[in-house]
């Protein structure tokens, strides 16, 4: 039996998590014929089809995404794996500040993994004032909200939103699905803080006899999904607050319209605290985490 070479499941990975073979050929510094000759070795090995045709681009069979997925917890496995001397000698007290909605739909469910690896870490979660706030100087990270714009912080972006109705199983099942975004003006709507979003898609998918205002309006995102999966009413989520949800089957999409936020959640830090070994550590292992969440997702996204 042979192994595939570490190369083509590199290739595979990256082509699986971009969706493209140009952006996985940069990511690994390789050229696009290479990527498609390693990938093209890998099928040998493996003996079955892991990429077809689809129009211009390429996109993976049934048996590649299922033999993707399978290849992407590996290699993070040999990525945790070279870490662990690394990880003994990380320690420190390390404090993040992290938005609410990031915290309760993301965070809370995983922050278990990052002790787990960094025991040696004394860790403490704090809210902000405000989604987008970066001024509580005992922070050493922030996870914050808003469109990156923190000139005096080292920023990354680590989700980037996208937003469209949602809805419980059971409450589309028992209007027999919606055909078109008119329909939505016989049920009720519920809001998340203001009428902002629906007033957006609204517009956006043409259903102007739909009153954006009409509904049940909610004073934080917690509220309204839990409404929303409880068959309350259809809601506007996003691909962080909805994704484990739908993923689980508690909400689907009604609609296959979505929209750009342009506002998403960053990684902040003041440059002083930035370099420092734990604040890096945490970084690299919510990135990781995220693109494991973004598997687990993207068939209901």
């Amino acid at each position: 039996m042979r192994f595939p070479s570490m190369t083509a499941l590199r290739a595979l990975d990256a082509v699986a998590r971009t969706g493209s073979v140009s952006v996985a050929a940069r990511e690994l510094n390789l050229t696009r014929s290479a990527i498609s000759h390693q990938i093209s070795k890998l099928e040998e090995c493996v003996g079955f089809a892991l990429t077809e045709r689809i129009g211009r681009g390429i996109g993976l069979t049934y048996q590649g995404e299922r033999y993707a997925r399978e290849v992407h917890g590996i290699l993070l496995n040999l990525l945790d794996a070279g870490q662990l001397v690394d990880d003994q000698e990380i320690s420190g007290r390390l404090c993040v500040s992290c938005a609410p909605g990031f915290a309760t739909y993301w965070l809370c469910h995983h922050i278990g993994a990052f002790l787990r690896q960094y025991p040696q870490v004394q860790l403490q979660l704090v809210s902000p004032r405000t989604p987008d706030d970066t001024n509580n100087h005992n922070v050493d990270l922030f996870i914050a909200y808003g469109i990156g714009d923190w000139p005096e912080m080292i920023v990354e972006e680590i989700v980037a939103l996208r937003f469209f109705p949602v809805c419980s199983p059971r409450l589309i099942n028992a209007l027999g699905g919606l055909k078109s975004p008119q329909e939505l003006s016989s049920y009720p709507l519920l809001h998340m803080t203001d009428y902002s979003d629906w007033r957006v898609w609204l517009t956006a998918a043409g259903a102007s006899g739909v009153n954006a205002t009409s509904g049940i309006l909610f004073s934080d995102a917690h509220c309204a999904q839990s409404a929303c999966i409880a068959g309350q009413g259809i809601a506007i989520g996003d691909n962080l607050i909805s994704g484990d949800a739908l993923s689980k089957g508690l909400l689907v999409r009604p609609f296959d319209i979505g929209i750009d936020l342009h506002r998403g959640y960053y990684l902040a830090a003041d440059p002083q605290k930035a370099d420092r070994a734990v604040v890096q550590a945490f970084g690299n292992w919510i990135k990781t985490q995220l693109q494991s969440s973004r598997q687990t997702w993207q068939d209901t996204l």
